[in-house]
């Protein structure tokens, strides 16, 4: 398979997933795609982190969290995108009158990689290493998942920048803990440690504050939906 074919391929993919004809969907992933949608998610991160660690150690997982986002946001952006020089679907001079725009949201020139999707997955993937929590990790890959897809929705990524996206995501992601364990190691410190209690984690953390995370990233997605109905389609 040459690269026009994947590209035309990407180019098919685009179109068959993005934008629809319902207000209410497109409502449902403007506000899905909204940083200031997760707010109470990242509320609650904050303390799932301040109760399970000491306060120098939390220090030094908000520095290490945000090393992902700056490391993952800068290979995206940084370099990806005016190296590649791909056009968002929403601005390639081929396709920018065949995508559903959704609000007149068309983001910048160039996609190639996805941002939304490099933080998003290296994010996921930093916390499920660090948790190690089977239903925290499965649900993370889906906010992330669920976070990228309203990119392809709306237009302003191909399923390409997407795929591309994620995997910087998840090596950085994964490059960092690996950091991040080396670090705490040198303090003498355990990482994962082998807690009898099923009231805990592997790597230490209480289940009932992984929960309470949960319970909000879940009642954040009941509540999209609903502030979408009585927002853009009521």
């Amino acid at each position: 398979m040459d690269t026009n074919t994947i590209i035309d391929f990407d180019k098919y993919l685009l179109l068959t997933l993005n934008g629809s004809d319902s207000v209410f969907w497109d409502g449902c992933m403007k506000i899905y795609t909204a940083t200031s949608t997760w707010f109470p998610l990242i509320l609650a991160l904050i303390f799932l982190l301040v109760k399970n660690n000491r306060f120098k150690d939390f220090l030094l997982l908000v520095v290490v969290i945000a090393a992902v986002v700056g490391l993952s946001d800068f290979i995206s952006s940084g370099i990806c995108k005016p190296f590649f020089e791909r056009w968002r679907p929403t601005r390639d001079p081929e396709l920018m009158f065949l995508v559903d725009v959704v609000d007149g949201i068309r983001g910048g020139r160039f996609g190639f990689t996805s941002s939304h999707a490099a933080n998003s997955f290296g994010i996921a993937t930093f916390l499920l290493l660090l948790v190690k929590n089977r239903a925290f990790s499965i649900s993370l890959i889906i906010w992330a998942a669920m976070n990228a897809f309203t990119r392809i929705y709306l237009g302003v990524h191909y399923p390409g920048d997407i795929l591309a996206g994620t995997f910087i995501g998840v090596t950085v992601g994964w490059g960092v803990y690996r950091l991040y364990g080396y670090i705490v190691k040198k303090q003498k410190k355990n990482v994962s440690r082998d807690w009898i209690s099923n009231q805990y984690t592997k790597s230490g953390y209480l289940v009932s504050d992984v929960y309470l995370f949960l319970l909000i990233m879940y009642g954040t997605f009941a509540a999209i939906p609903l502030i979408s109905f009585f927002t853009f389609a009521y």
